[in-house]
């Protein structure tokens, strides 16, 4: 189990450095955009259409870290008041709902990204396949999955 979290925590990391740098990027395409639209009158065509996208795709790709880390609001107010078995109960079966609906997501992202694919359907004003997005979207949900099984198992149910 070691090996494994191991392998997801690299990972996560590795995503969330990634996340970082399309975010970098993003910015970047903004300002040049902004400044080839007042210096040459000339914005860059279909440069919503990439925020939009690259956007997606690092919260897809940071997610998985700020599960790793526990950096998502939590309200446990009433939570903190139960007796500990029962919130260990109620976070098995949450955490198991959760696994469950990300891994159903993950393969209905692919089977979506799969017939964008084969389609050949293209961003309307870039004329850009948006499929790869949805990809790396689904990569995210199935590594955001594997931490919370990880955080299941790993913290008999509390995490």
């Amino acid at each position: 189990m070691q090996k494994i979290e191991k392998l997801i925590t690299k990972a996560s990391k590795i995503m969330d450095i990634a996340a970082g740098w399309g975010i970098v990027a993003i910015m970047a395409l903004v300002v040049v955009n902004v400044l080839t639209r007042v210096i040459f009158n000339n914005p860059i065509k279909g440069v919503y259409e990439y925020v939009g996208y690259m956007t997606a795709g690092a919260i897809a790709l940071s997610i998985a870290y700020c599960a790793l880390k526990n950096a998502h609001i939590a309200i446990e107010f009433l939570f903190e008041k139960l007796p500990v078995n029962a919130k260990k109960a109620i976070n098995y079966i949450s955490g198991s709902i959760i696994i469950v609906f990300l891994l159903f997501l993950c393969c209905q992202l692919f089977i979506y990204a799969f017939k964008v694919m084969s389609s050949g359907e293209v961003s309307p004003t870039a004329k850009m396949p948006f499929y790869p997005f949805i990809f790396i979207i689904a990569i995210g949900m199935f590594v955001l999955a594997a931490v919370e099984f990880v955080k299941m198992v790993k913290g008999g149910g509390q995490g």
